[in-house]
């Protein structure tokens, strides 16, 4: 493949078999065989059948299918369609969440210019662009959208707007002239022009080198095939689902063999070994995980955090680095004036020369357009009161002498009170060599100050002026003996709510990196005012370092580098792989084409709502819709309090589900009739489990969430003493149930009823414990106990549904209860308040140790 960039004009029109006056009309078809369309290919897209095929290949939804065929064998009819109509909603909120998913490279099409205007046959033809080809000469101008990858002929004052593609935050000086060096990025080749990136000043011919996925942009669509990243929770959960399915398995093993040892009849034996099954498995937990994710998605979209992945809203909660793109996300991208220093006296004139001295123009709504640098001067003189008609009526302009890259200055001749002054601007070296001989011994302390300014990640710009009794010929040889009028530093600042942002990150344990395809010394600027880096106490690295450096080498140095800089998308790609390889669990902010890949590959990717491009949202799983880092520290938070909350809820769900376990496990062992039937067990799993289930995934967040290091992404979901807890709330709550049906027979109550005593107590004891499980740490009674009004409304409606299945005529033969009596009652509620002082005490007594908090 040959390097366009390093080749002369007239070496380019000979590769690709053109000249200056473009391709004949003729020779179109052919090249159009050999190369294709100036398109993008469309990504592979799933279907809808596949999408909905993928709900069901969770392990513990395979487990619940399994139940539900059991019991469908065994006759238990009523069991097997409520565990069904399980399986069947939690598959549809899946299938519904991630339908319109997956189109990145798709939606890169967007950026793709409709048109372009192309000298065919010697004339300028207007065409579409897919219909371009290598050779084809194209002309364009401020405001056109760049149709194919092309070698620069001819330029006017040509800038582009490159931000999308490279990260660049100001506009590129283009020229024409071969470049020698070798391995350059997109964003130094000056004189090539890139699809998709946009014209921001003056006029250019160029000859087309690239087109369809051939093209920088089309790279990029390559590098979006990556697999997709399984969250933490999946993980966790998966590995779960197979712990709890070998477990289940074994009990009932143990459960049946012990049954025929004792001489029970092996059918009733079997299906007390099924309800055992269905007694373990958390029916529930998988309903209750998507709809407390789709929650917290609704609550993210009311602090502007649209999630478009439900498992990603978990997944913030597991982040340890955040690597973000630097323009348009940690800064505002827009060039600002935050340096200004005139010569005594020249204040007024400085700011008149700034107005006048540039290309900027001005849209129907009076919004600036050109150069961002240009604009950034013309807005901050606006600021101190000059306007473009004030300057322009005192000042009006006579000729211009556009800005190149050989001289790098520009000049405007005005007239003035009848004479004329010149105004120049340009680079500071440029400027100070054709300054008055006067100024020798100021030229090299200006000159230090220049350096000082650009240390700090400044570009900065000289002004000059010369004046003239008569009009003279506006040429080069009038840019001397000028006199200094002052300087200007500009840079695009970062956001002001970023600064404490970061802050918040790095209190939640949580690493900053800043990757952008900027100049070194502009992105370690930053960082260092957003405190990424501290004092260099952080090591930055630039894209030619990262060419030098192993996959090995990466990953060893990875975890001191705060900055990088100058990067390709494929390096910022490198850069994610190489933290997931170390273990980190990596978030990558960012809005341009150009972090589209990053995103993709990152654990969770986050773009910008308003200057993101369509790519980079399609590639997200989460968009910040008011492009605000600092909606990421709070939908951080929100993940952390999801996952506390699901874990509430297993500890909740587990407990109880081993309490029903011991209960029917022990009660045959000690000379007690079966405790609980099938129905019993499912409506336990599904009401009592499922309903304050819903309201835990609501819990408020803990007060020190977030000043808690991130978890582990390796962290077993049981992991705190979980286990512990587990166990001894469910040996708890299992002697409540057994101690309730030795009372019940010991006074003479039928099996019937012990069975509805057993039920109702184990539906009570467990209502207290999800109250209980509400904070991890605090008792029940410390905490607001009713500032969770779902959990309320939760166990109001438990209760008086478990009275109606109980009272009701029709509904106790459907779930095969009988009428307790006052009496029976009291001895429930007794048992429930004994059993609520044992679960406190047990909290209590594995509470966690005070840590120190870490940071990363």
């Amino acid at each position: 493949m040959k390097i366009w960039y390093q080749l002369k004009k007239e070496e380019v029109l000979n590769e690709l078999q053109t000249e200056i006056h473009g391709l004949s009309t003729a020779s179109i078809p052919a090249l159009q065989e050999k190369f294709g369309k100036n398109t993008l290919k469309e990504a592979r897209r799933k279907s809808r059948l596949s999408i909905l095929l993928s709900q069901f290949k969770d392990v513990m939804i395979i487990i619940l299918i399994v139940a539900a065929g059991v019991s469908f064998a065994v006759g238990e009819h009523t069991d097997a369609y409520v565990i069904l109509a399980i399986i069947l909603g939690n598959a549809w909120i899946g299938y519904v969440q991630e339908y319109n998913a997956e189109e990145s490279v798709r939606m890169l099409q967007k950026m793709s210019a409709q048109s372009a205007l192309a000298l065919r046959d010697h004339h300028p033809t207007e065409l579409e662009a897919s219909e371009l080809v290598p050779g084809d000469i194209i002309l364009l101008e401020a405001g056109d959208i760049v149709p194919a990858d092309a070698r620069l002929l001819e330029v006017s004052s040509f800038k582009t707007e490159e931000a999308a593609l490279t990260g660049e935050s100001h506009s590129i000086e283009k020229l024409t002239d071969p470049i020698g060096d070798e391995d350059l990025l997109p964003g130094d080749q000056h004189n090539m022009i890139f699809k998709g990136t946009t014209v921001s000043n003056g006029t250019a011919k160029a000859v087309v080198t690239g087109i369809g996925m051939n093209t920088e942009i089309g790279k990029i669509a390559g590098l979006l095939e990556v697999k997709d990243q399984q969250t933490p929770l999946q993980k966790r959960l998966a590995v779960f689902s197979k712990q709890l399915a070998v477990i289940v398995v074994v009990i009932c093993l143990v459960l049946f063999g012990v049954g025929l040892w004792r001489g029970e009849p092996p059918f009733a034996m079997f299906l007390t070994a099924l309800s055992l099954a269905v007694a373990a498995l958390p029916e529930a937990l998988p309903a209750v995980i998507t709809i407390g994710l789709a929650g917290g998605a609704r609550r993210m979209v009311k602090q502007n955090a649209l999630v478009r992945a439900l498992p990603a809203v978990e997944t913030l909660g597991s982040v340890t680095d955040i690597c973000s793109d630097k323009t348009g996300t940690l800064t505002q991208n827009v060039m600002t004036v935050e340096k200004f220093q005139a010569m005594d006296g020249q204040d007024d004139l400085l700011l008149h020369a700034m107005v006048l001295n540039n290309e900027v123009r001005y849209s129907a709504e009076n919004e600036l357009l050109g150069d961002s640098t240009e604009t950034a001067l013309v807005s901050y003189a606006a600021k101190q009161g000059k306007t473009r008609n004030d300057s322009a009526t005192q000042f009006p302009l006579v000729a211009k002498l556009p800005f190149d890259s050989v001289r790098m200055r520009m000049s405007t001749l005005h007239e003035h009170e009848g004479k004329w002054i010149l105004f120049v601007k340009g680079a500071p070296a440029r400027i100070t060599e054709v300054l008055k001989e006067s100024y020798r011994a100021e030229k090299e302390a200006w000159l230090d100050v220049n350096r000082q300014w650009a240390a700090d990640g400044l570009r900065v710009l000289f002004f000059a002026y010369r004046t003239f009794d008569e009009r003279p010929e506006l040429t080069e040889a009038l840019e001397t003996e000028l006199g200094f009028l002052g300087m200007t530093a500009m840079i695009d600042p970062p956001r002001e709510e970023v600064i404490e942002a970061v802050k918040e990150c790095q209190t939640a344990g949580i690493r900053s990196v800043m990757i952008t395809g900027d100049q070194p010394l502009t992105a370690l600027a930053i960082a260092e005012r957003l405190n990424i880096v501290r004092d260099g106490s952080a090591a930055s690295r630039t894209g030619m370092d990262l060419t030098q450096m192993s996959e090995e080498e990466l990953r060893r140095e990875i975890k001191d580098i705060a900055v990088f800089a100058r990067v390709s998308p494929e390096q910022k790609l490198n850069i994610v792989k190489a933290l997931q390889a170390n273990g980190e669990f990596v978030a990558m902010t960012g809005d341009g084409v150009n972090d589209a890949p990053s995103l993709k590959q990152a654990n969770i990717g986050v773009a910008m709502g308003i200057t993101g491009t369509d790519v980079t949202k399609e590639a997200s799983d989460m968009i910040l819709l008011d492009d605000n880092f600092a909606t990421i520290v709070k939908a951080v938070k929100e993940g952390r309090r999801i996952y506390d909350n699901i874990r509430k809820f297993v500890l909740y769900v587990l407990s109880c589900n081993l309490g029903e376990i011991l209960t029917i496990f022990l009660a045959p062992l000690l000379g007690l009739p079966i405790p609980l039937l099938p129905i019993h067990i499912l409506w336990i799993n599904l009401v009592t489990d499922g309903l304050p289930g819903l309201a835990l995934a609501a819990e408020p967040a803990e007060k020190d969430i977030m000043n808690r290091p991130p978890r582990p992404p390796e962290e077993n979901l049981f992991a705190g003493g979980l286990v512990v807890k587990i166990l001894a709330t469910g040996v708890v709550l299992a002697a409540a149930a057994l101690f309730t049906q030795y009372f019940a027979r010991l006074h003479g109550y039928d099996t019937a009823t012990q069975q509805t005593m057993v039920f109702t107590v184990l539906c009570f004891v467990q209502l207290v414990n999800a109250l209980s499980v509400r904070s991890s740490t605090s008792s029940l009674f410390s905490r607001a106990i009713f500032s969770n009004g779902r959990m309320w409304g939760a166990i109001l409606l438990t209760v008086g549904l478990q009275i109606l299945i109980i009272y009701v005529p029709s509904l106790d033969r459907i779930f095969k209860t009988t009428p307790l009596s006052l009496k029976s009652f009291e001895i429930i509620l007794a048992i429930t308040a004994a059993s609520a002082i044992l679960v406190e005490l047990i909290k209590y007594l594995t509470r966690p140790k005070n840590t120190v908090k870490t940071q990363r």
